[in-house]
């Protein structure tokens, strides 16, 4: 569905997309995990065609990023970071102006299905600016959905929300990638990268330094981590290969021990020496 290769970005002296190279299947949830500043967002405004390579080249459905634009517009729809809806609009009025906008037919129908399908059919007839940061990220979804494209983008899905409201989300966010739709998201939530997502591709200044499933990715360190703080009153780690190997490098620590089970955090901290912020 998509082949990436050797894509680059640059602004100025500033790299912010570097020699990326990956392939994403039809009908996959991709996820771009790492922390602000990473090289996300920038790699997703290149495959939708709201930011020019430096160098490489990118191909959706067969379509070449750099010479088919009228063919790919067509097949893709993006979630934006930043929520662009008209606040003194309804809910059904921003998405009946959208499919006017985007030449989409029967859209009373797809309306219909689309804020079904996020659960906002009964607050159609509200304002925007009555919705909760939730309800307007779900809204955004429907409406990227009305034109039933072929691969969705996803920048940030979830930012800014509290964990229930997040976890709403991706109860929405599951049911796009219904008829084989490929669904590619960019965040720096760990629990939504494993939670979401079928393949995680790592990335940190620019870089893809990891790429797997998030079993695969988690098999790189260990099943457990013993954290508790030393003599000195900082925070350590130890990554064990299972229970039993936690359980025993618990004994003897007699402050704050806490055992928990290895998160996608373990992996880049494995990679980078650095925390996710």
């Amino acid at each position: 569905m998509i082949t990436i290769t050797g894509l680059a970005k640059t602004y100025g002296t500033i790299r912010a997309v570097h020699d990326l190279s990956l392939s994403i299947g039809g009908g996959e949830v991709f996820g771009l995990l790492g922390p602000n500043g990473a090289g996300k967002t920038t790699t997703i405004k290149m495959l939708t065609l709201l930011a020019s390579p430096t160098a490489g080249s990118a191909t959706i459905d067969g379509l070449s990023i750099a010479s088919d634009k009228l063919q790919i517009k067509r097949c893709i729809s993006v979630v934006p970071q930043e929520n662009n809806l008209d606040r003194e609009l309804t809910a059904y009025e921003n998405l009946q102006i959208y499919s006017m906008l985007h030449g989409i037919s029967d859209y009373r129908t797809k309306i219909e299905a689309c804020l079904n399908l996020v659960e906002l059919w009964d607050r159609r007839d509200s304002l925007i600016n009555k919705f909760s940061g939730g309800m307007q990220r779900r809204l955004l979804i429907a409406r990227a959905l009305l034109s039933d494209p072929k691969v969705l983008f996803l920048d940030e899905p979830s930012i800014g929300l509290d964990p229930q409201i997040r976890r709403q989300m991706w109860d929405v966010i599951r049911k796009t990638r219904i008829d084989g739709r490929t669904v590619i998201l960019t965040t720096h939530y760990i629990e939504e990268a494993e939670a979401l997502c079928d393949r995680v591709g790592i990335m940190t200044k620019g870089t893809l330094i990891a790429l797997d499933t998030p079993a695969n990715l988690l098999s790189m360190v260990g099943e457990y981590v013993v954290e508790y703080v030393n003599g000195e009153g900082k925070l350590m780690q130890q990554i064990c290969r299972n229970r039993e190997e936690a359980h025993a490098a618990a004994q003897g620590r007699e402050c704050c021990v806490t055992i928990r089970k290895s998160n996608l955090e373990d992996v880049f901290i494995r990679l980078t020496g650095d925390r996710i912020e």
